[in-house]
């Protein structure tokens, strides 16, 4: 098998390119910014479609280098935490320690589930690659597991079959999120309670406010901010592995950007401070966008045709489990509120596919139906922070059955 590898600089500029075909698409087709679907999301699968086709004419298959996909990853989650406020997070504690609550109880759930490949004559150790190691546990950690689950069980194809079930997963999760908020929200009559404007993008309504311009100035301080973030966030990074602990970079500069918001402020209050500002939102908004149309324009969605029948059916089962458990549980336990239903559609988002996925599947609701900030604070600290954490003692778990 031969392959073309496209060049980093190539690559980002591809990712403008499909946010915008994603866009188009958005405005043609009506379902698509109805059910709030991420212009990334549409415009990405498409281009992955037609990768997929190359592949299938050629048998050449195309990589995308993502080197840049990465730097605005990081960039995104030091903007949600330069956002973030204390007295949110105190205010916001209740529902955080609910979401980390039914988070875990769902992997468990979700690799219960995943045993299901078991009526199908596969080792009960493959469970989790159609479980939390795939699906809440992406890409890297089922590639992480799937040599040691291959070693394990003497299935030889258990890494080809991580990997695939995580492809299908993410799509999964960028196509289910935006339709269970607008359920949730048109049948409950719900709308935001929240004056200001969301902190990821703009709304789509929305008009300049003269008090609060976006120009050269305004974006500069506001990336100022974000790479001082970066810089500490990544010496921070740097302490934590040296004690043995395995974080993704993002953590640290997300954490680092709410100390930052929440002294800075107040030890130099002349200074001004871009947090919950148009520029910042700007800035957010296009590192996810960007970031999500790379994460999609270079899905390899020819390794589904790994996934045979039976395991087809086990995330067709895991599919829609989620989305009753968010119907049924989540949304209910959350307190059936505005703030609940956009939190469905972020969990959605990172239980079948990553973090960025339901960030980006909040931000599509939030510029419709008003802003949920609360949300943007929570979910990643318990998506990113706590859950790899808690997952990798499930999955033993799981593999040792």
């Amino acid at each position: 098998m031969t392959e073309i590898v496209v060049p980093a600089f190539i690559s980002v500029t591809l990712g403008f390119v499909v946010f915008f075909l994603g866009a188009f698409l958005t405005r043609k087709v009506s379902f698509l910014g109805d059910y709030n679907i991420p212009e990334p999301v549409s415009g990405g699968l498409v281009v992955a479609l037609l990768t997929w086709s190359f592949f299938a004419l050629t048998g050449t298959q195309i990589a995308f280098d993502l080197e840049v996909r990465d730097y605005l990853l990081v960039v995104f989650f030091a903007t949600i935490g330069l956002n973030a406020k204390i007295a949110d997070l105190f205010r916001g504690g209740r529902l955080l320690v609910l979401l980390l609550a039914l988070t875990l109880g769902f992997m468990v759930l979700q690799n219960v589930v995943g045993l299901a490949v078991t009526f199908f004559g596969l080792p009960s150790a493959t469970s989790v690659l159609v479980g939390s190691a795939s699906l809440i546990g992406g890409h890297g950690t089922a590639i992480a597991w799937g040599p040691q689950i291959e070693a394990l069980s003497g299935f030889d194809a258990a890494p080809e079959m991580g990997v695939a079930a995580a492809t299908l997963g993410l799509i999964l999760a960028a196509v289910l999120g935006g339709p269970i908020a607008k359920r949730l929200i048109d049948r409950n009559g719900l709308q935001s309670d929240q004056d200001e404007a969301p902190i990821v993008g703009l709304e789509f309504d929305d008009e300049e406010n003269p008090e609060d311009l976006i120009n050269h100035v305004s974006l500069m301080r506001g990336m100022l901010a974000v790479h001082v973030a970066m810089l500490i966030g990544y010496f921070l990074h740097l302490a934590i592995l040296e004690v043995g602990m395995k974080l993704p970079l993002f953590v640290p500069c997300l954490l680092v950007g709410i100390a930052m918001s929440n002294t800075i402020p107040y030890l130099l209050p002349r200074i001004t401070w871009p947090a919950r500002t148009k520029s910042l939102a700007v800035i957010s908004d296009y590192c996810l966008s960007v970031f999500l149309a790379m994460s999609l324009m270079s899905l390899q969605l020819w390794t589904l045709t790994d996934l045979g029948g039976p395991i087809l059916i086990v995330l067709g089962l895991q599919a829609v489990m989620t989305v009753a458990f968010i119907m049924l549980v989540f949304f209910r336990v959350m307190g059936r509120s505005y703030q609940g239903a956009v939190l469905s559609a972020g969990f959605a988002g990172f239980t079948l596919g990553a973090t960025p996925t339901a960030i980006a599947n909040m931000s599509s609701v939030t510029k419709r139906y008003g802003p949920a900030p609360l949300a943007f604070i929570i979910l990643p600290l318990v998506s990113a922070f706590f859950v790899d954490l808690a997952n990798a003692v499930i999955i033993q778990f799981f593999v040792g059955l």
